[in-house]
């Protein structure tokens, strides 16, 4: 099949990888976000997905919009099949009937839970045992399309996000492999999403990540994991910001944020039980192991983050 693909970010690459190195489609075109400004230094930088394309001669289009911009290059490309990965823009209808199979959207989460643009990170916050791939027909909607596949995927105790959206990727490149025979040869069986059972998860931004010690430690614990490696989960020490990478929930009880302990590990009292962190990072610091902190770090027991 003729094929444009459309994606983004580090887990849009993984699928376009696997695609082109079967050598079994012609990938006519592959579409992407603009360049963005990255860093302290504001340095101009391609998205991933961009980077991978120019680095195996695919053909790249960049839009703002591309249900204003691309609608014609698109008609000209002539493609029998389009892929939305993690693009992050919305389609029109005219758009959605170019391609003679419509387009089809690498999905990480099991529709209709977690519809949306964080499902990986939602997945986390709530303390899902499981996740996994959709494999949807795009329509109109937000993920409303009818289903082609799905396979699940254990959330394993522990793991940050950034490692689950690493094995994520994995899947959705093979489940994008497993799909488009069925596509191609017209033997896809189109399941339509359960719309009772839809939740939707909303962009991740900055002050989503604030910690809330009023909460319970296992859910701060979430927090902390579904944040990692971005935005990083944060509180306040002394009127500055302070990250945590990494923590365990441990027993403890006192005031929400309270310092239960400061001796080779820091407890800090939660909403119920506690949680001794493990990797943190004090204003104009670096990322640093618990023990190596305390050791320049002093804390009086009572005292509390806010």
């Amino acid at each position: 099949m003729r094929i444009v693909y459309l994606g983004t970010p580090d887990f849009a690459v993984l699928p376009l990888k696997k695609l082109v190195e079967s050598g079994e489609h012609e990938i006519v075109g592959v579409v992407t976000n603009k360049d963005k400004p990255v860093g302290r230094k504001q340095i101009l930088t391609a998205p991933p997905v961009k980077q991978y394309a120019l680095e195996n001669g695919l053909p790249v289009y960049q839009y703002s919009k591309i249900r204003i911009e691309g609608v014609e290059d698109m008609k000209a490309l002539k493609p029998d099949l389009m892929i939305t990965c993690a693009f992050g823009q919305i389609l029109s209808q005219e758009i959605l009937d170019i391609a003679k199979h419509g387009v089809i959207n690498i999905h990480a989460s099991l529709l209709p839970k977690y519809r949306g643009a964080s499902p990986i990170h939602y997945a986390m916050l709530n303390g899902e045992k499981k996740t996994g791939i959709t494999i949807m027909k795009t329509d109109i909607g937000i993920d409303t399309g009818d289903m082609i596949l799905q396979e699940e995927l254990e959330i394993l105790d522990g793991e940050t996000c950034g490692s689950l959206f690493e094995r994520l990727s994995v899947l959705g490149a093979e489940c994008l492999m497993k799909a488009l025979p069925l596509v191609e040869n017209g033997t896809a069986k189109y399941i339509k999403q359960d719309e009772d059972k839809a939740t939707f998860s909303k962009i991740v931004r900055k002050e989503h990540a604030l910690i809330d010690w009023n909460d319970s430690a296992e859910n701060v614990y979430n927090k902390i994991r579904a944040y990692n490696p971005a935005p990083i989960a944060f509180c306040y020490l002394d009127g500055n910001p302070f990250k945590v990478y990494e923590a365990k929930v441990v027993d403890g009880s006192g005031a929400a944020g309270q310092v239960l302990k400061a001796e080779n590990e820091l407890i800090i009292a939660c909403g119920s039980s506690a949680l001794s962190l493990l990797t943190v990072q004090k204003a104009g610091g670096k990322p640093m192991n618990i023990k190596d902190f305390l050791r320049g770090n002093k804390f009086i027991l009572g005292s509390e983050f806010k």
